[in-house]
């Protein structure tokens, strides 16, 4: 049999996000494209619901068979086309305003490509969690806009500028990058403000020879996802430590302050300044706690991959279980979409082998040790066991040949190698 060879990326992304500090003048700039932009996607999103308001309601109106339709019904339909991403932008680019021409092309172009992707992914069955397109409120906390144009040299990063700019050349300034870019080749930068400061992101494509990877281990290790905590060979990590727990008791309270404001004054509330104020701190807390659980994500897939050649995951169907009103919000805490979507790429990345156990592979049911799984009434469940009376963390094997019979194990810990089993049993991966 033919050695199989796996066939690796010519180029990696890579992500490095800076702050800027912009002088008066490029803050009205980066200002104003942000505004330009927000503006760009809410006049792209309002023409894309009334050309597809048109066509639905001409459609109604004629036949529903399609091959009935007379020449005439035909030439109608032509007429009102469907909203389409090259569609939408054409009509936008030729009803330019004069005032336009002050701003880069590209954020109009780059806007109405974000607002078609959107689109796409809304109506992609294959991502179900994709909400519908909503028009960019100027009070949102994050304002942003992108570019393709954006160049850098000897370190400084220079946003092009459109040939109507109200900007003199003489006035336009580059930003100072705080480190050494990764490379001179990027893809689209974003640029966005929170809070009064101002950062881009810029997406680096690094040569995959260039990257180094982590050498061989030879050992393999399997993660076992707990709201709260994620157990694996080497231990326990806490994804919602004590910080997380402090920030996310303020985001009760400063929802529930916006709840009561829009109960007493009904939607003129949110309009006041105390209720943009506690929305403020409302969105600071959550992007503080994102920050927070974000880094905790990388630092522990980055240690996987590092330590171990094999890895083995539940696939969980997140949205399921963010449909159950018993764990949806430690589930959306715990992050368990965001850990699967990083490791992933990360053991592409590095050429790793992560192995996905089957969705009903009964990994908390399992013995690790004798391979027994439990049925009907001995079955553990979230409040444990009431036939045997044992707690919903506790792991009873009943088979007399186990070497664990009637030993209480750790439930977490069971599960976690059980799914390790896979490594050496891939025939297991399945529904029992």
């Amino acid at each position: 049999m033919a050695e199989q060879i796996e066939e690796v990326p010519a180029e990696l992304i890579q992500t490095r996000v800076y702050e800027l500090h912009p002088n008066k003048t490029m803050r009205r700039v980066l200002d104003e494209a942000c505004d330009y932009r927000r503006y760009c996607w809410n006049q792209g999103l309002a023409l894309w619901n009334e050309m597809y308001k048109a066509r639905q309601a001409l459609k109604s109106s004629l036949s529903t068979d399609s091959k009935k339709l007379t020449e005439e019904q035909k030439v109608l339909l032509k007429d009102k086309p469907s909203p389409s991403e090259r569609r939408v932008r054409n009509m936008l680019v030729a009803d330019k305003k004069d005032w336009q021409y002050a701003q880069s092309a590209r954020i109009l172009q780059l806007a109405i490509s974000d607002l078609g992707k959107a689109w796409n992914n809304f109506f992609d069955k294959a991502q179900p969690g994709w909400g519908k397109p909503k028009f960019r409120s100027k009070r949102e906390a994050r304002q942003g806009f992108k570019s393709d144009q954006s160049k850098i040299k000897d370190g400084i990063l220079y946003l092009e500028r459109a040939r109507g700019s109200s900007v003199p050349k003489d006035q336009w300034r580059g930003f100072k990058l705080s480190e050494k870019p990764l490379s001179d080749e990027f893809g689209v930068v974003s640029y966005f403000k929170e809070k009064g400061r101002y950062y881009v992101a810029i997406p680096y494509k690094i040569k995959a020879e260039d990257v180094k990877l982590p050498d061989k281990t030879g050992k393999a290790t399997a993660v076992d996802v707990n709201v709260g905590h994620f157990d694996y060979t080497g231990g326990r990590v806490n994804v919602l430590p004590k910080k997380l727990d402090r920030i996310y008791k303020k985001i009760k309270h400063y929802q529930r302050q916006l709840a009561k404001k829009r109960v007493q004054n009904g939607e003129a509330a949110c309009e006041s300044k105390n209720y943009l104020k506690t929305k403020a701190k409302l969105q600071a807390c959550y992007r503080k706690a994102s920050n927070i659980q974000n880094d905790l994500m990388h630092k522990f897939t980055t240690e996987l991959v590092n330590d171990y050649d094999k890895i083995v995951i539940e696939n969980l169907s997140v949205k399921g279980m963010l449909m159950s009103h018993v764990a949806s919000k430690g589930v959306h805490r715990s992050m368990f979409g965001k850990f699967k979507q990083i490791l992933t790429y990360k053991c592409d990345w590095y050429g790793k082998e992560l192995i996905l156990a089957n969705k009903l592979y009964p990994s908390t049911q399992r013995c690790a040790a004798c391979g027994n799984v439990k049925k009907g009434d001995d079955k553990i469940t979230l409040y444990g066991n009431k036939k045997h009376g044992t707690k919903h963390n506790e792991y009873v094997c009943y088979n007399e040949k186990c070497p664990n019979y009637n030993k209480v194990v750790d439930r977490d810990k069971n599960a976690m190698l059980s799914l390790l089993a896979l490594t050496e049993y891939p025939e297991l991966n399945h529904a029992l």
